[in-house]
């Protein structure tokens, strides 16, 4: 489409974060930018609960939670059930590959955060993506770099 909206398969967005302050960040910054936000957690057990009862287009999650439990474990079953997650971490995660589409390090800014959600939605729909600062996506990503 040449001057419409594109195509947006990320809608509706699980962020779990265990910082309260990153948590709210997060989740004003991408309701701002037009995303809704199913709902905000900071612990596995929560996210799992949502992913039960609610659609969900793209996790946004901390490797480390504020249990024992991980963003990790998170990602494994959320990968079983169709659903994409974005580590925004500080704790890099050697097999992210496998499990996750991307990896955003932490710290990021805002606008850093939502050109990674962008950058992510390309990617899903196959779409070739330019690097961006701080992100790294996994799978299917323009070569060129």
């Amino acid at each position: 489409m040449l001057f419409g909206k594109r195509k947006q398969v990320v809608k509706r967005i699980l962020i779990v974060e265990d910082e309260p302050l990153t948590a709210f960040d997060n989740e004003n910054t991408l309701a701002a930018e037009g995303y809704e936000i199913v709902a905000t957690v900071d612990d596995l057990d929560e996210a799992l609960d949502v992913l039960e009862r609610e659609q969900v287009d793209l996790i946004v999650s901390d490797v480390r939670l504020r249990t024992q439990k991980s963003g990790i474990e998170l990602a494994k079953t959320a990968k079983g059930m169709g659903v994409p997650t974005l580590f925004a971490t500080g704790h890099a995660y050697p097999g992210a590959a496998e499990i996750a589409v991307g990896c955003l390090l932490k710290p990021y800014t805002e606008r850093q955060l939502c050109k990674a959600i962008a950058s992510v939605d390309r990617h899903l729909q196959g779409e070739k993506v330019k690097k961006t600062k701080g992100l790294e996506l996994f799978g299917r990503v323009d070569e060129a770099e």
